[in-house]
C-alpha cells in the first residue's frame, strides 16, 4: 500500500461486512483494531456497518482524529459511508493515490446526570420512557434559562442531525459547516414555542427534568440511557473525519432532497415515517427486524414498505449475508 497504513474496524459482533473486508485486504498489511485500540498512527481506518457502524464508532470517547471510511453492505448512498463493501477493493486504491477528500463533522458531547461524558453525531434525545407521557423540563443556554416547559421531549442536533430526527420534529435544517446547534422542543403544550438555533460553542442544559414514568437520553438515535435530573450538551472534540468518495454527498441538491422530503412527510402514513426513520438510524433491515424494532405487525410493515418503494424513499435487495434475504436501505435521501 506504498506505506499506507489501513486498519479495519472490528466492533466485537460478527459482521459478514468486516470479514470481507478483511479477505479483501489480506495482501496490503492492514491490521484489525477494536474498540479503544486505534493507533493514532493510522492513515486510514475501515468502518462496516454503513452510516450507523460509522456513528456509534465516533461514540468511542477515544476515537482518534484518524480519518474513517464508512463502508456499506449496500449500494454507496450513505451520507457517512459511501463505499460498497463490493467494490472495496477498488475503493483502496483510491485511497492509495489520494484520490478522495476528508471532511470534519463536529461532534457532540453529552453528560447525563453530571456523570461521564457521552459523544454523538447527530443529536441527543430526551424523553420520557413511556410514549405520550408528557415531560417537565427547564432549558438553559451558557446558564441563562430560556424557557420551562411541558412536552413530549427535546432533542439537541448538530448541523449534520438537523436533517434526521430533528427535522421530523419541526426543526431547522442546518447547512453543513455552520457552526451551530438546533434544539427542539417536541409537541409542547406551549403553541408558541419555536425551534432554537445557538452558537456551536454553546452549554445546552436541560434541567429539572421530570415525568410520570422514569426519562431516558437517546443518543443517536439508538443507545438509551436513564436519566434522574440533567443532561448537558457541549462540543466534543476532536471532530469527526470522514473520508469522502462522491463530492457532492454534502451538497445543497442533498439538502433540496430532504426539504422534498419534508413536504412528503406531511401525508404520509404514521407506519411509513417509523419505518424511514427506523432504517435512517438503523441501516439496512430485513422486514422480520423492522417488525421487531418498530413493534408494529407484519402486515403494517409490509404495506409501508410498499408505500415507500412507490415513493422512491427505500429501496430492496439481496442481502449479501443470505441471498435467501430480502433488506432494504435508505435510498438516497441523506
Amino acid at each position: 500500500m506504498r506505506g499506507m497504513r489501513l486498519g479495519i474496524f472490528d466492533p466485537g459482533t460478527p459482521d459478514q461486512a468486516t470479514d470481507t473486508i478483511r479477505d479483501a485486504l489480506r495482501y496490503t498489511g492492514a491490521e484489525t483494531v477494536r474498540p479503544g485500540s486505534v493507533p493514532d498512527k493510522m492513515d486510514c481506518i475501515l468502518v462496516p456497518g454503513g452510516d450507523r457502524g460509522v456513528r456509534r464508532y465516533f461514540r468511542q470517547v477515544d476515537a482518534p482524529s484518524v480519518p474513517v471510511m464508512g463502508v456499506s453492505e449496500g449500494e454507496a448512498e450513505g451520507f457517512l459511508a459511501q463505499v460498497d463493501v463490493k467494490e472495496i477493493s477498488w475503493y483502496v486504491s483510491r485511497l492509495q493515490r489520494s484520490d478522495y477528500s476528508i471532511e470534519e463533522i463536529p461532534r457532540l458531547g453529552v453528560r447525563v446526570d453530571r456523570k461521564g461524558i457521552y459523544p454523538v453525531l447527530n443529536d441527543a434525545s430526551v424523553f420520557s420512557s413511556k410514549s405520550a407521557v408528557l415531560m417537565e423540563h427547564t432549558l438553559r443556554v451558557n446558564g441563562q434559562e430560556v424557557w420551562h416547559d411541558n412536552s413530549d421531549g427535546v432533542i439537541v442536533s448538530t448541523p449534520m442531525g438537523s436533517t434526521a430526527y430533528s427535522m421530523s420534529a419541526g426543526g431547522p435544517m442546518i447547512f453543513q459547516g455552520s457552526p451551530v446547534l438546533g434544539i427542539v422542543s417536541v409537541n409542547s403544550l406551549d403553541v408558541t414555542r419555536r425551534p432554537l438555533v445557538v452558537p456551536g460553542d454553546s452549554l445546552v442544559e436541560m434541567d429539572e427534568i421530570s415525568a410520570k414514568t422514569h426519562c431516558e437520553v437517546i443518543l443517536d438515535g439508538t443507545d438509551r440511557m436513564p436519566v434522574k435530573r440533567s443532561v448537558v450538551c457541549s462540543a466534543f472534540g476532536p471532530p469527526a473525519r470522514i473520508v469522502r468518495m462522491q463530492n457532492d454527498a454534502t451538497s445543497i441538491a442533498v439538502l433540496a432532497r430532504k426539504v422534498h422530503l419534508a413536504e412528503d412527510l406531511l401525508s404520509m402514513p404514521p407506519s411509513a415515517k417509523l419505518l424511514l426513520k427506523t432504517l435512517e438510524y438503523e441501516g439496512t433491515m430485513t422486514p422480520r427486524e423492522m417488525a421487531a424494532k418498530t413493534l408494529l405487525p407484519d402486515r403494517t410493515v409490509r404495506m409501508a414498505l410498499t408505500h415507500l418503494l412507490k415513493k422512491g424513499y427505500v429501496k430492496k435487495k439481496v442481502s449479501v449475508r443470505d441471498a435467501r434475504q430480502k433488506i432494504y436501505e435508505i435510498s438516497g435521501i441523506r
